[in-house]
């Protein structure tokens, strides 16, 4: 069963690799357009715009907050019920450090906002701080795929992982595309249809 899209895709195996070629030829457009650069770092209404802007060709619920709950393995994400009031109070979070806005990124993965395509759009979001605040951006060609997946699993108890991870791969070469690319990078994801579950809202 394949996520239900615009595209009439019934194999989530079609649905993932048709997904992956249509969001990097839309990230190359959100680089290049400079459309990027005109939203409000730090905001859900940037990360909404960006998720919108990736996924709008494939699905109806692009840039739209997830009406399901969902987790990965044991972790539960933040509940439907508690989403809104999760994403208000991470707006108000400060972002003028590099703590802090990792920090920042931790909780956003944690209420996951989007039913699908979560961790692109938040890699993107993130480097759109870091490059408005410090002048960085993440390479994450310098970034080892499962240490950040597992790293990234343990950020709800234990960030200075994650922290370590993206202090060692900063750079201020901040208008490189293909640096940019890499952060939508599929290996760097552990999303789609069949990685999560929906739970009962009942």
């Amino acid at each position: 069963m394949a996520l239900e899209n615009k595209l009439g895709i019934t194999s989530s195996g079609e649905l993932a690799n048709i997904e992956e070629k249509l969001t990097k030829i839309k990230a190359i457009e959100l680089f290049e357009s400079g459309y990027l650069d005109t939203l409000n770092a730090g905001t859900f209404d940037a990360l909404s715009k960006i998720h919108k802007f990736l996924f709008g060709e494939i699905y109806d619920f692009a840039g739209q907050v997830r009406t399901v709950n969902i987790a990965k393995g044991n972790f539960r994400f933040a509940p439907v019920m508690y989403l809104q009031n999760a994403l208000d109070n991470i707006e108000k979070m400060k972002q003028s450090t590099f703590d802090e806005i990792v920090e920042k990124y931790v909780e956003m993965n944690i209420a996951h906002p989007f039913r699908e395509g979560n961790g692109r759009s938040t890699r993107i979001w993130l480097d759109l701080i870091f490059k408005k605040e410090l002048s960085v951006v993440v390479d994450w060609s310098k970034v080892d795929k499962e240490d950040y997946l597992l790293a990234m699993e343990r950020s709800p108890i234990r960030d200075i992982e994650i922290k370590h991870i993206l202090k060692n791969a900063l750079t201020d070469d901040v208008n490189n595309r293909s640096i940019y690319m890499k952060g939508i990078d599929n290996s760097y994801h552990y999303e789609g249809y069949n990685a999560y579950k929906t739970e009962d809202l009942k």
